[in-house]
Order: structure tokens, then sequence, then C-alpha cells
């Protein structure tokens, strides 16, 4: 199975047609979205193109089934015009994977996680930095910020197949990777 992932758009057109381009180049079985998809928020700048209503129609339209859920910066007002349905979180079951996907804002930055079953991946955005890492016996994921990187890291999204995550820039270099069941990590 391959799952496309991206966090934080933050209401960038641009941004979200190349994700929509990666999407029907990639044929993911499943793009997984994982919050802050049209409001900037107070912190941060606004994108180049900043255009939230442009987003939305590029999002019509990504060539893949999409899961999504909200982050800190999705309001009310973005649900209702959103064309899915933003969930506060969401199990995936993918090639042997038990994966949690949060926006993050709730978490601790590492593991443990509350409640969280030995053995889960923990797929959040919200910091804008990728990340693969194992702790204890928990996976955490992030793909970074396709819109709005933080810390000098590039732009990012992630893809899961196989059982391997990669996080990959947007001229489709690997940044990192992570496989749990070989319990290796880039970063």
């Amino acid at each position: 199975m391959r799952l496309l992932i991206a966090s934080d758009l933050h209401g960038s057109p641009e941004r979200a047609a190349l994700l929509r381009d990666k999407a029907r180049a990639l044929h993911p079985d499943l793009l997984v979205l994982l919050g802050d998809l049209l409001y900037h928020g107070p912190r941060n700048p606004l994108p180049p193109g900043y255009t939230p209503r442009d987003t939305v129609e590029i999002l019509r339209d990504m060539g893949a089934p999409v899961m999504a859920v909200r982050g800190n910066c999705d309001a009310e007002v973005d649900r209702a015009i959103l064309p899915f349905h933003l969930a506060e979180s969401a199990w995936l079951f993918a090639d042997g994977l038990r994966i949690l996907a949060f926006h993050g804002q709730h978490l601790p930055p590492e593991p443990p996680f509350p409640g969280v079953a030995p053995g889960t991946v923990v797929l959040t955005g919200h910091t804008h930095i990728p990340m693969a890492r194992t702790r204890g016996d928990i996976f955490h994921w992030n793909p970074g910020s396709a819109t709005l990187p933080k810390q000098g890291y590039p732009p990012t999204y992630g893809i899961c197949e196989n059982g391997e995550f990669r996080v990959m820039t947007l001229d489709d270099q690997i940044y990192l990777r992570h496989n749990p069941r070989v319990e290796t990590s880039d970063a």
C-alpha cells in the first residue's frame, strides 16, 4: 500500500497543486493530510500566493482518496468548505503497520504518548519539521511542511510504502527514511 502524506499546507495553492501533481504521478492508495490546510496561523508568515479559496479548489481533485485530520489552524468554517471530512484523529492499517494520525498539537514532542500501544506508528504534522524516529517501542513520523518548513529544513512531504516511511524534498530526493521492521532511521 502506498500512502502520500502531507501536512501544514497553510493555504498555499502552489503547494496544494504540487501535492496534487505528486498524487497523480505516484498513484497512492490514500492521500493523508495532517491538518493546517487553509489558514496560515497567527505565528506563521503568509505563504507566497496565499489564497485559501484557490487551495480548496485544488483539494477538490487530488487524484486519490483523501483522509484528513484537523490541525490547530483549521477552523469550523474551513471544515464547511473543504471537500472532505476533517477527523480529530484517524487509524490507518497499512502493510502490517498500525498508524495513528493526529495533527500533533495535543501531544508531547517525543514519546511516550499516553494511551498509545507498543508498536504503534504515531504520524503527526504541526511542527513543520520532518522526523522519523523510534523511541522505546513507539515509532514517530512527521512529513514536515511543503509550505512553511521551520528551523532551516527544506519543504517536504512523506511517502509510506511497504512499511517504510520516507520524507521527500519537493524535487523528489529522499531526505530521510525509517523502517520499523529493520529498526534503522536516518533521523
